[in-house]
């Protein structure tokens, strides 16, 4: 278990050890390991997108575990109410007096499993806690833990029963990845693991130590001027799609800014951000963002009913062609 951290390339080994122990449990989560850990440790939310079966909650609860972090499960529902998610006052007939029962919004880290199936009313109850790290009950502020991290499943395909998320819901993930079915040699990874003895999960780096590295990668990585600009550039560039109305908004530059730092002291095991660090996480922290026209949601040859691949396309036509 990692103790203690003091400089930027140690954070790299969190990085390795976390994506070790979760690849012991789950085949094929590498990359999509790495962009949580990122997102946990600049302070961003990630929104895992996926047909049924793809491992969405297990990964979740996998990546929790091996961090030796609390977490809570929040199965979305359309009766659920914001209480469910905050907590309440509950009136106390010994004490006379209105107490506060804490939701299972308090913890590290909180899985809101199928989150368009909860309705818009008790999906506002997650805008505070993942903008501004507390929640409000009648008036009654309290902090969240520290750190604190929502992690939000979707299913793009089932639409009876849910409720589209709104684009300030949206905007509140640093990251949307999309979980699609494993490769070949991942699937018959994963029945050899079924047919063996079960491993048992260990949290490989204390919360402590999480606190520390977070708190080095916002004052240590820097970012020189060159990258700004182009960072504030490949925004920029989103706004104009002919095929969108939306475009990415300024939240998504600062987005952009903390995941590439995220990245070059997790991935680079450096204290500087690149060109390249930007590329890499480019695509996850603009996909969700960007609203396309009705006529450029559906591609009958490809199938994107989502318009994913259209997103795709024109986000990475628009990086390349940004002279650097």
């Amino acid at each position: 278990m990692i103790d203690s951290i003091k400089t930027i390339p140690e954070i790299k080994k969190i990085a390795d050890e976390v994506i070790g122990e979760v690849s012991k449990h789950l085949v094929g989560v590498e990359n999509y390991t790495r962009s949580l850990i990122t997102a946990l440790l600049v302070g961003g939310h990630v929104l895992l997108e996926g047909v049924p079966g793809t491992a969405k909650t297990s990964l979740a609860k996998v990546f929790a575990e091996s961090l030796g972090l609390s977490m809570r499960r929040i199965q979305a529902t359309p009766d659920m109410m914001p209480g469910d998610i905050t907590g309440t006052r509950i009136y106390n007939p010994k004490t006379l007096e209105f107490e506060f029962r804490p939701g299972p919004i308090f913890a590290n880290v909180v899985l809101v499993d199928e989150i368009n199936r909860a309705p818009p009313k008790t999906q506002a109850a997650l805008l505070e806690c993942m903008q501004e790290t507390q929640v409000t009950v009648d008036g009654i502020t309290s902090k969240l833990q520290q750190p604190f991290m929502v992690i939000a499943t979707k299913n793009p395909i089932e639409t009876e029963g849910t409720f589209p998320l709104s684009a300030v819901q949206l905007d509140r993930f640093m990251f949307r990845l999309v979980l699609d079915y494993q490769e070949k040699k991942d699937e018959v990874e994963m029945l050899k693991r079924k047919l063996g003895k079960r491993q048992k999960l260990q949290a490989v780096v204390k919360s402590s130590t999480l606190i520390s590295a977070a708190s080095l990668i916002r004052s240590d990585v820097k970012t020189n001027d060159e990258v700004l600009d182009y960072m504030v550039k490949v925004v920029r560039k989103t706004r104009g799609f002919p095929q969108a109305i939306l475009g990415a908004s300024p939240t998504a530059t600062v987005a952009l800014l903390n995941a590439a730092k995220g990245y070059a002291a997790l991935v680079g095991g450096r204290d500087y951000v690149t060109i390249e660090d930007v590329k890499a996480v480019a695509f996850d922290i603009l996909n969700h963002r960007i609203v396309l026209k009705q006529e450029a949601m559906y591609s009958p040859e490809e199938r994107d009913i989502t318009g994913m691949q259209q997103i795709k396309s024109m986000l990475s036509s628009s990086i390349e062609s940004i002279k650097v």
